[in-house]
């Protein structure tokens, strides 16, 4: 039988193990969050000068908020001359937030776009990552940033099977950065 002594003791112990577990937890994360938030800004900083390798310097330009998620948007230069704008957006996708940056001219024409990370179901909504889906950004403009479900020329052909993904990449993350650039740089 199990005495009021010895339910002191296990919840003792318990209670120990719950408080150095928890101490050990928060050293962990007190001492890998600033090295995560380096690494991230890092792969930023990599994914902006790959999207836009024709820029020798990429300065930000300002901060927006997207779906309550901080964004940012940069001026690209080559030669102290502008050649671009970056946008980083976000789009609700069937699985969560996609976070992407956008590429654009200085007449506010897609030069590419690049999927930063999403949570989109394996085998369908990850398949904005092809080569074949975000091609089609290229040459277009906010006009165009409509998704049909057959082969368009003019507009983005959605995803088989990911409508949600395709139309969150689209309507929402890409066009929305175009807007916000337009807006940025309105009378400039």
């Amino acid at each position: 039988m199990i005495g009021a002594r010895d339910v002191a003791k296990i919840s003792l112990n318990l209670v120990v193990v719950y408080v150095v577990g928890g101490a050990l937890l928060a050293a962990v994360y007190v001492n890998t969050t600033p090295i995560i938030r380096e690494n991230a800004v890092r792969e930023k900083k990599a994914a902006l000068h790959k999207i836009m390798p024709e820029a020798d310097r990429i300065e930000k330009r300002g901060d927006w908020t997207i779906h309550e998620k901080p964004a940012e948007y940069f001026v690209a230069k080559k030669d102290s001359l502008v050649c671009g704008y970056l946008v980083e957006s976000y789009g609700k996708g069937y699985s969560g937030l996609i976070h992407l940056l956008v590429a654009v001219d200085t007449l506010g024409i897609v030069k590419r776009i690049s999927i930063l990370s999403h949570s989109e179901t394996p085998g369908l909504g990850d398949g904005i990552e092809e080569g074949w889906f975000t091609g089609q950004f290229a040459g277009k403009t906010s006009a165009h940033m409509k998704v049909f479900k057959s082969p368009t020329a003019d507009n983005i052909q959605a995803i088989s099977g990911a409508t949600i993904s395709s139309r969150a990449v689209t309507e929402d993350a890409v066009k929305k950065a175009l807007e916000q650039i337009a807006n940025a740089h309105k009378g400039n």
